[in-house]
């Protein structure tokens, strides 16, 4: 075939009339129909064309365009050298604004800008022959008035067509466009992955950033996208694809009514889109996506941003340059906007929903923490009241005295401060606190009271200055809420101050009274600062003198404050100190009028001052010894003079409850020390561990938790039990407390009987684990002592196997010499010794193979050389061999094996297990008839060697395959005591079990039980 369109030899037209030759082509046949492409080639003057007037036109001609004017689908035909273009009427919407100057004309002329992509695939048909399919290609015509390409999509094919003479005289080109098709389905594949992604974002900002991503991988359709968040007159840039964040097209922070970059403003005012159409006067060339082409025009839409009418987005979309704003357009980029604004109205809800549960779940966090710290204070002086009351109930006569009583006082004291506490808290909460303001002479009363704190200090061993000089006039306070403000301030600087000095200060400024209360404590980390004054909220302070507290105590300062019309403020910096300010304003105008008293009151005193006082000063001194009185229930018990030369180490922050538990302890323990917080302890008990740590669970400094971590990880004290003290109650609590490693945990208020049964048992329970601690430290000697024997007699078997075979091949080959016919008697007599000889060298052999066979049985799972084996022919091969040996024990040995039995095996080691067997019962039946007998059942086969012996008694049987194990004495018969423990592990080995059992009559019947497998597997 040639590979080249050839030229048709046309008759000259000349010598007719133009008018006669034009009737003349409009009579042809084959042009008559085909609609207005057919009245266009009938009026068309071919003259002038390489292709000649249509009279002249070969048949191959004139039937393909007869075939192509007729056809519904859309069809091209090149004809010729030159690639004359002729098509039909369905053909013409794709040329566009190209048709008709493309009629008859050269392809390379008309399709200039195509020509590109198209030239090749056409040469390549015209040189192969081959016809060509193209799916959804896309092809740019320049279709569009002006020129312009226009993104389309065909799907087409290239179809050689045959001239008269065999030749390619031209292409069939049958094409459908899919533009529609193909550019929907990528908008969308677009709006799809938006969806999916705004589905897994659950924040706006995440919102925006998958935008980004989405919009950039689609510059087909938007060649760039802007999202601008519009508040007032102020506009933020929150998205950008396919633009440069901060380009004169993308400015960051415009203002919304810049109407020189975009129209931001009325878009989000008027809440309708805008199309700009004069890019490139506006900000130059923009790019065109994948396009050599420059973006010229964008559609600017609104995007609201749910109930929050303030705020309203902004999309500016590019458009493509090669793509019209068709209504299939807009309405994407429309549902694209839309489906922007659904997302980021999801995402707000839901990260409005996210906030309101974290702040319940911070609330709830935060009351969780405020109830288990109220629940450890109230515990702890319940303890330190029922504790005592219980042990003089015991007395006789049953009255509390001297420092019990003192102890019992102390602490329902402290219960009524927390109970008055709480209820004062409770009472603002819910706005139901009353306070009196009066003129008080407030330099003075803050000098009584901070007074009144000096012994608490000094005890501490801090200085207390008070600097409160006269103010020019008298300030409306409530005397008992300013007392508790000034009391607990000074209580949490003695609380959080180790060394140096407190000071109080007041001063006049600005027409207002000014409370300072200054500390060289711990300090208050930065980002804690914020939130001392919330509700529920307690610092994460660990270097205090005491965690005792409900942790309300400077919410309650606000809270009082504010109904002074006040203001309080705090400064500290972590490790230097803390600055508590509180001010004051003068007068009665932020006052209620109501609740104002103009006359004086009497000169104030201090009447709570004495319980804030008591509690500091337990903080920083311990309580003096507590003589609880000997019981019958705290003594030491009878025969137990160890268990009362244990050594306790009690860890507790509250003086009382250390002197108390020491007074309960000393009655049954000759040593119990104190620690003041988890730190001391735990340097205490690396210095020297003690026999048992009682702790409390929340200290300072280091927790109840943290002690015990500590302690588990450290080698020296992991052993040590460990019991915790806590006042968190229930299962929860319990569990918590096991979790983190403590031996046991006992809930606040206990009593004295509890408390010293659970320490004695947890003594007990740790001698006992001492002992078995050192029963493991024996046993684990013992199993190395079993291994060195194990080592040593795999060294003597393998020592031993080489000379004894060198010595049993000589004597071999000296019976074989010795088998020549001699003539005299000591010959005969040396044949005679020779063959005892190796009698007894094969025994010792067999004896030296089954040491060699325990070193490799005890150090791991036999490695087994399967093959496939006959059971009935080893079973006769065994019995064959054991003929000589029945005969001298004076047994009949039979078998019965009447059909093959074959599978997968190991043939030495069955071999090896039989051979045990039969010799077993040769050696222990002699005299009596030994039975070997082979049986196939349903999967599985039987080895059954029967003896008529004494057999061997119910409790041995299980023994008797033990490693070393005789069922009679070792004087008896001969042997390791090995045989039986070898066969049972060769059985196992093939995934089998052996079994004994008696024998009718006397005896003893070994029955091997092996699976049969297909001797065809692998």
């Amino acid at each position: 075939m040639s590979s080249s369109i050839r030229p048709h030899a046309m008759a000259s037209s000349a010598s007719q009339p133009p008018e006669a030759s034009h009737r003349a082509a409009s009579e042809e046949p084959f042009i008559q129909q085909g609609g207005d492409m057919g009245a266009l080639m009938r009026a068309h003057d071919w003259s002038t064309n390489s292709l000649g007037p249509l009279e002249h036109w070969p048949q191959s001609l004139r039937t393909s365009v007869s075939t192509m004017l007729r056809s519904p689908y859309p069809i091209i035909l090149f004809w010729g050298p030159e690639l004359r273009m002729l098509y039909n009427d369905p053909f013409r919407p794709i040329l566009g604004a190209k048709h008709p100057q493309t009629l008859g004309a050269r392809g390379n002329e008309a399709l200039v800008e195509e020509w590109a992509q198209l030239g090749p695939l056409i040469q390549r048909a015209q040189d192969t022959g081959e016809p060509i399919y193209i799916e959804d290609g896309n092809v740019n015509f320049a279709r569009r008035p002006g020129g312009l390409r226009e993104e389309s999509y065909f799907t087409w094919s290239y179809n050689p067509t045959i001239g008269e003479s065999g030749e390619i005289a031209g292409l069939f080109a049958i094409a459908s466009e899919t533009t529609r098709q193909v550019v929907g389905d990528r908008r969308l594949g677009i709006l799809r992955e938006l969806s999916i992604r705004m589905a897994l974002d659950k924040k706006v900002e995440q919102l925006f950033r998958s935008l980004e991503e989405v919009l950039s991988q689609a510059a087909y359709d938007v060649p760039f996208a802007l999202l601008y968040v519009v508040k007032a007159d102020q506009a933020r840039l929150v998205s950008c694809a396919g633009l440069e964040r901060g380009a004169a097209a993308a400015p960051v922070t415009p203002a919304a009514d810049d109407a020189s970059t975009w129209p931001l403003a009325s878009v989000a005012g008027s809440r309708q889109e805008v199309l700009l159409e004069d890019l490139a006067q506006r900000f130059g060339p923009l790019p065109g996506g994948p396009w050599p082409e420059p973006t010229t025009r964008a559609l600017v839409l609104p995007v609201p941003m749910g109930a929050d009418t303030e705020t309203t987005a902004v999309l500016v979309a590019g458009l493509s340059p090669l793509r019209a704003l068709d209504t299939e357009y807009r309405g994407f980029l429309q549902l694209l906007a839309r489906q922007l604004a659904a997302g980021i109205t999801s995402a707000r809800a839901y990260d409005e929903e996210r906030q309101r549960a974290e702040e319940l779940a911070r609330l709830d966090a935060a009351k969780t923490a405020f109830f288990s710290n109220v629940s450890h204070e109230f515990r702890t002086p319940l303890t330190l009241i029922l504790g005592p009351v219980e042990d003089a109930l015991t007395k006789t006569p049953r009255a509390l005295e001297g420092e019990s009583l003192e102890l019992v006082r102390r602490n329902a004291l402290r219960l009524y401060k927390m109970v008055n506490t709480l209820l004062d808290f409770s009472r603002m909460e819910a706005g139901r606190a009353q306070a009196t303001y009066a003129p008080v002479d407030l330099s003075a009363f803050t000098t009584s009271l901070a007074s009144a704190f000096r012994s608490a200090v000094e005890s501490a061993g801090l200085r207390l200055e008070v600097d409160c000089p006269p103010l020019p006039e008298p300030l409306y306070v409530d005397p008992e809420m300013w007392e508790k403000v000034v009391l607990n301030l000074l209580s949490n600087a003695v609380k959080y101050t180790h060394h140096g000095e407190i000071r109080v200060s007041l001063r006049w400024e600005d027409a207002q009274a000014v409370l300072r209360v200054e500390d060289t404590g711990v300090g208050i980390p930065e980002e804690e600062l914020p939130r001392v004054f919330e509700r529920f909220y307690r610092v994460r302070v660990t270097q205090g003198r005491s965690h005792e507290g409900t942790g309300i105590g400077l919410a309650l300062v606000q809270e009082l404050v504010k109904m002074h019309g006040g203001q309080t403020h705090v400064t500290s910096q972590l490790g230097t100190g803390t600055t508590f300010t509180v001010r004051l304003p003068r007068g009665t105008a932020h006052l209620p009028p109501e609740r104002v008293e103009r006359t004086p009151p009497q000169v104030p005193l201090p009447s709570g001052a004495a319980l804030f006082v008591e509690e500091a000063r337990r903080w920083s001194t311990d309580a003096p010894s507590l003589d609880t009185g000997p019981t019958s229930e705290t003594s030491a018990p009878d025969g137990a003079p160890e268990l009362a030369r244990s050594r306790i180490l009690l860890v507790d922050d509250n003086a009382d409850l250390r002197t108390y538990v020491t007074g309960l302890l000393k009655h049954a323990f000759q040593h119990v020390e104190t620690a003041r917080n988890g730190q001391d302890a735990l340097e205490q008990a690396r210095v020297r561990p003690p026999d048992l740590i009682l702790s409390d669970v929340m200290m300072p400094v280091l927790d109840g938790f943290g002690l015990v971590r500590a302690l588990r990880a450290d080698e020296r004290t992991r052993a040590i039990p460990i019991i915790l003290l806590s006042a968190r109650a229930g299962d929860e609590a319990t569990v918590e407390g096991l979790q983190s490693g403590a031996d046991d945990y006992l809930v606040k208020p206990f009593s004295a009987r509890e408390l010293l049964v659970r320490v004695r048992t947890q003594l007990d329970m740790a001698r006992v684990r001492r002992e078995v601690v050192r029963n493991e430290v024996e046993r684990d000697s013992l199993r190395e002592s079993v291994r060195t024997r194990d080592d040593f007699l795999r060294l003597v078997s393998h020592e031993l196997r080489t000379p004894v075979s060198a010595l049993s091949l000589n004597i071999q080959s000296l019976v074989r010499s010795l088998d020549v016919p001699a003539a005299d008697a000591t010959s005969e007599a040396t044949r005679l010794k020779a063959r005892t000889t190796e009698k007894h060298l094969h025994r010792l052999s067999r004896l030296v193979g089954q040491l060699v066979d325990v070193s490799e049985f005890v150090t791991g799972p036999l490695d087994l050389s399967r093959e496939a084996v006959d059971l009935a022919e080893l079973a006769a091969t065994v019995v064959a061999q054991a003929k000589e040996k029945a005969l001298r024990a004076d047994c009949v040995l039979t078998l019965e094996a009447p059909l093959p039995v074959v599978g997968r095996y190991d043939r030495a080691r069955l071999h090896q297990l039989l051979d045990s067997l039969v010799d077993n019962a040769l050696k222990f039946g002699a005299g009596r008839p030994v039975e070997v007998a082979v049986a196939r059942a349903e999967g599985r086969v039987s080895l059954t060697v029967r003896d008529h012996g004494a057999g061997i008694g119910p409790e041995d049987q299980e023994r008797v395959f033990g490693r070393f194990e005789r069922g009679v004495p070792a004087n008896h018969h001969g042997g390791f005591g090995l045989g039986l423990w070898m066969a049972r592990h060769i059985a196992e080995a093939h995934g089998g079990c052996i079994h004994l059992a008696a024998t009718e009559g006397g005896g003893a019947t070994f029955t091997t039980v092996l699976p049969l497998e297909d001797p065809a597997g692998g």
